[in-house]
């Protein structure tokens, strides 16, 4: 019996998934404009909440529904780790900290771990699909908006482990269907992962004050330069 879970997460989920992308700072990010310093305390705060998903679905790695969807080889932990290292140095783990809506990410996932682990499965669907999905897309653009090079900082879009994305993709969906849950449960999965879509966004309004004052300050920069080149040009043209 399916539970048809995949499709139900898929229609269920298609309006936060709109509102999430259409997030100032998601959008900044989709036409390219990164700025180095928001998008490092980005992987900062997803290196907590991959690192608290990640822990709990090893303490349930013998639970008869979470531990269908716990894929390793979907595991983000590491990967962060490496672009950590390089966006703030070896001494990283003394410098990163959570913020208020990564917390808050955080806790809600320890929360339903120890009380509704079922739910767990909306959280991996949310980060793990939603990376695999997108994730060359928007490596390209952090290269790019970063002019990152030598595959520096983009380690978290990397997914060594998957050499065929869309057959591992059909692979999940086709788990998510085949779990053996009733309705009830997979609308709750489904409320659940809205309200993951939810804590993404909170922690991605949080980078925006950060972009916009970064806008701002390249904005007032060329500014300052096309003034002070066209003072040039015209004391120039004065001496001549």
């Amino acid at each position: 019996m399916s539970s048809n879970l995949a499709s139900k997460l898929r229609v269920g989920t298609k309006k936060a998934h709109t509102m999430a992308e259409n997030v100032g700072f998601v959008k900044c990010f989709l036409k390219g404009v990164v700025e180095k310093n928001s998008y490092r305390k980005l992987v900062a705060n997803l290196y907590f909440v991959y690192t608290a998903m990640e822990e709990e679905m090893e303490k349930l790695s013998h639970h008869p529904i979470v531990s269908q969807i716990n894929f390793k080889e979907l595991y983000r932990g590491r990967s962060l780790e490496q672009d950590l290292a390089y966006y703030y140095g070896s001494n990283w783990r003394e410098q990163i900290q959570l913020s208020p809506a990564g917390a808050a990410y955080v806790q809600r996932i320890r929360e339903i771990a120890a009380t509704q682990p079922e739910l767990l499965i909306a959280h991996s669907y949310t980060r793990y699909l939603g990376d695999l999905s997108g994730g060359q897309i928007l490596r390209n653009i952090a290269v790019t908006g970063m002019n990152l090079t030598d595959g520096n900082g983009t380690a978290f879009y990397e997914f060594a482990d998957i050499p065929d994305e869309k057959a591992f993709k059909n692979q999940y969906r086709q788990t998510l269907d085949e779990l053996p849950i009733d309705d009830a449960m997979a609308d709750r999965i489904v409320d659940e992962a809205n309200a993951a879509f939810g804590m993404n966004m909170k922690m991605f309004q949080e980078l925006e004050g950060n972009l916009i004052k970064a806008i701002g300050q390249m904005l007032f920069n060329s500014l300052t330069r096309r003034r002070t080149r066209g003072s040039t040009e015209g004391e120039l043209a004065t001496a001549e």
